[in-house]
């Protein structure tokens, strides 16, 4: 049986136990993002519910099993096992809610980037091509070999061929 804790509407901790780990899963969610992190510890089965409180030093959970009790420190996404008994004062314990499930995470893959477009500039992944004006740039690729792909001088932006040495226009010697 697993156990959500609503720390605030948009962090909840879920604590779930799979054999003898003690899994804790953080979720943080703002509008267009959501984090997910999970760690397990190994505590042994549960002999009573978990209990969550939250004090200054982020959020404790106490996990009881048959070999004594056990502590979970969470802050943030971060989370850790403390050797000793901490401190709960000054402490507020948190209300824990049974739910059938630790959730998946709900984040699909981003889509591809579409071309991009300023005024008269241009700009494609695949070619890699760039176009602004009269002036455009490729990568050379297997389906755009370097011959077809137009140069220009580095110095004064003048169009220039492969074989040229210097800029016809400007006198720069290309390299």
């Amino acid at each position: 049986m697993a156990y959500l804790c609503e720390l605030s509407p948009s962090q909840k901790v879920y604590l779930d136990i799979q054999a003898n780990q003690t899994v804790v899963t953080t979720v943080s969610s703002s509008p267009g993002q959501q984090q997910q992190s999970s760690s397990s510890f190994t505590t042994g089965s549960w002999t009573s519910p978990p209990r969550v409180y939250r004090n200054n030093a982020g959020i404790t959970i106490e996990i009881e099993t048959a070999q004594g009790k056990h502590y979970i420190n969470v802050q943030g996404n971060s989370m850790g096992v403390i050797d000793h008994a901490p401190s709960m004062s000054p402490s507020e314990m948190l209300q824990l809610q049974q739910v059938s499930s630790i959730p998946k995470s709900t984040m699909s893959p981003m889509k591809p980037m579409e071309p991009m477009k300023m005024e008269n500039m241009q700009m494609n992944m695949k070619p890699m091509e760039m176009r602004m004006g009269n002036m455009e740039m490729q990568i050379n690729s297997p389906e755009n070999p370097a011959s077809q792909v137009k140069r220009f001088c580095s110095q004064c932006g003048a169009s220039i061929q492969s074989e040229d040495r210097f800029c016809s226009s400007c006198g720069h010697r290309l390299d």
